[in-house]
């Protein structure tokens, strides 16, 4: 055995020998309740004040027509060939399946999740998404895994495209787990996704790195016409 295994062995024996100590460390300074928050006046400006900080790109739109423009744009300007859908309420409101077969992009559905299309799931260089819900106070979607969402959908593709309706956003995180929003047949499901702007990993030589673990570009199409910021995208896009 080498000399530095011998002094390792030697090191573990003498900790052994020790037994266990517990270490001591100065109290901590009460930082008390953090409280109920909110989102202010308009959730919306919050919920983009919130989700631009984390990296996120938020487009407010008037129409459904207006969301799938936005989603088009978005998947052309990045040359996008392959996409993953959910088969989702919100979705189908804009039938985007149909908008996509036109324009030549290559389709699967995230509910078709049979071993001979996982492959399919791989290859998606896009996933488009509904969401349950956005939470203004952290700028976070809330995606509850389900047959016809599951989490691949959000988490493999490089690029997660999120359609959303103004109606859908709480001002707060606490407000998520109000029993009353979980009244429905099932409740609380197993599988509850926070999704807060796009993947991020520091834990190598501490430098913050996107897109390792999932998505690395995270943008939220909302429908909400009433915001301001509707009016402030519209002369942003000189419409």
């Amino acid at each position: 055995m080498s000399s530095e295994g011998v002094r390792f062995l030697q090191q573990v024996r003498e900790a052994v020998a020790e037994g266990n100590r517990t270490a001591s460390a100065p109290p901590l300074d009460p930082r008390g309740a953090v409280g109920y928050q909110g989102a202010g006046a308009d959730p919306v400006a919050r919920f983009r004040v919130e989700f631009t900080a984390a990296g996120g790109f938020l487009h407010v739109v008037a129409d459904p027509a207006a969301a799938s423009e936005i989603v088009l744009t978005l998947l052309q300007e990045r040359s996008v060939r392959r996409v993953l859908l959910d088969a989702g309420a919100v979705l189908d409101s804009l039938d985007l399946s149909e908008q996509l077969k036109v324009a030549g992009l290559e389709i699967s559905f995230a509910s078709s999740g049979s071993a001979e299309r996982r492959d399919d799931f791989f290859a998606a260089e896009a996933g488009i998404s509904g969401v349950d819900y956005l939470v203004a106070e952290t700028g976070s979607l809330v995606l509850l895994s389900r047959p016809e969402q599951p989490r691949s959908l959000s988490l493999l593709p490089p690029l997660h495209i999120a359609v959303a309706h103004h109606d859908q956003i709480l001002p707060d995180l606490f407000d998520l787990f109000e029993p009353g929003l979980w009244a429905e047949p099932g409740g609380l499901p197993a599988c509850l996704s926070l999704i807060t702007g796009p993947s991020k990993t520091g834990d190598i030589e501490l430098r913050l790195v996107t897109g390792v673990h999932g998505p690395g570009e995270v943008h939220v199409v909302l429908i909400a016409k009433t915001s301001p910021l509707y009016a402030v995208s519209r002369e942003a896009a000189g419409r």
